[in-house]
């Protein structure tokens, strides 16, 4: 029969320890688990922030605005004249060249006047023989030795002749061709020594001191434009300036083909200004001076109400608009917004009702701030 070990002291200790030691094990695993922990929860939070979309924003301001109707023409000279010759002939000079500033009754071409004037003088003796002829019948009749007949035809043919001279005399006059009005010429298709048609033309003139647009508006806008309203000018072979006009005049009816109203501007010649060119106008028919408005670029493109996403406590929030005006790249806002709103311009199609948002630029300790009462009072 073998006798018992006695226990040694050490495995008393050992036994003891035991609970001791699966004690602090609990306690650390209901504290976090220690520094791996502490760096897992770490790298969530940072995932969570990660996750935020990184946006531009806008505020709503408030600034003027004006209503406008824009479109796109060419400048037309107010007076144009497309000069042709009355009779035909050889030119002996031309008297302007192209760009030359000429006077109205200045003379441009001189044709060959031979024929007018060998034209006129035989006009000339015809009637001269009638006139005296008719004299002598004026004698005759009262001394009874002639009709009366026979003078009536005498005097018939003598205004006969004088408007055969007159005629004659217009045409000599013809071979001098003058500016009908005063411009600039625009253009000129002949050369001296050229035989000219009759009714061809030869010289274009401009009156530059006064041009036109001409719009055709949909109808749609036909009770807002009315003559004397403002309108702005630019042209792309000027880059940068702006010119002034008004309206002149706008047709009181809709072409039933087209649906539009011809509305015509005019603007006042200053040498820059030529007819010809391409032009952007716009019609100013209302102004307001304290609108608030956002960028145009803040409204979404998803084919419902006009609306933005507006960012508040680092979230953002579809808010619907009424919208007034255009002007410039400005949207002006009339139920929605307040001053101060931020609205989202970049960054539109990453987001959803309630995404979390960060603005480029911005700190984000803010959106961290807010999170912290949510933690405080989980905590209580």
């Amino acid at each position: 029969m073998s006798r018992p070990r006695p226990h040694s002291g050490r495995s008393y200790l050992r036994l003891a320890l035991v609970p001791v030691l699966c004690g602090l094990l609990v306690l650390s695993a209901c504290k976090g688990g220690g520094p791996a922990a502490e760096a897992q929860a770490k790298n969530g939070e940072e995932k969570k922030e990660s996750e935020a979309v990184p946006v531009e924003v806008a505020q709503a301001t408030r600034r003027a605005v004006a209503a406008s109707y824009s479109g796109t023409t060419t400048l037309e000279a107010l007076g144009e004249s497309q000069v042709v010759a009355k009779t035909s002939g050889v030119a002996l000079a031309v008297l302007v060249e192209e760009g030359q500033v000429v006077r109205a009754g200045q003379a441009l071409v001189r044709l060959d006047p031979d024929r007018p004037r060998l034209q006129v003088a035989q006009a000339a003796a015809q009637m001269h023989k009638l006139e005296n002829n008719y004299r002598r019948a004026q004698q005759l009749v009262e001394q009874r030795m002639i009709s009366a007949n026979d003078v009536d035809q005498i005097k018939y043919d003598l205004e006969n002749a004088r408007a055969v001279y007159r005629a004659a005399s217009l045409e000599l006059s013809y071979t001098t061709i003058t500016a009908p009005i005063s411009g600039v010429v625009a253009s000129r298709s002949i050369k001296s020594g050229n035989f000219v048609q009759i009714n061809s033309p030869i010289i274009r003139i401009v009156d530059a001191s006064r041009l036109e647009a001409t719009l055709n508006v949909p109808e749609r806008e036909i009770a807002k434009l009315k003559p004397g309203q403002a309108v702005g000018l630019a042209v792309d072979a000027l880059p940068g300036k702006q010119f002034t006009g008004t309206v002149d005049r706008v047709a009181p009816v809709v072409d039933n083909g087209t649906g539009t109203f011809r509305v015509v501007a005019s603007f006042p010649g200053n040498g820059e200004l030529q007819p010809g060119m391409f032009s952007r106008l716009d019609i100013n028919y209302d102004q307001r001076a304290d609108a608030l408005v956002v960028p145009r670029t803040a409204l979404l493109e998803d084919g419902g109400e006009p609306a933005v996403y507006v960012v508040r406590d680092g979230k953002a929030q579809r808010t619907v608009l009424k919208l007034g005006y255009n002007d410039a790249g400005w949207v002006e806002v009339r139920e929605g917004l307040k001053p101060g709103d931020q609205v989202v311009i970049a960054g539109k199609a990453a987001l959803r009702e309630g995404s979390a948002v960060q603005v480029i630029g911005q700190d984000k300790k803010p959106a961290t701030v807010a999170k912290a009462p949510a933690a405080e009072a989980s905590k209580q």
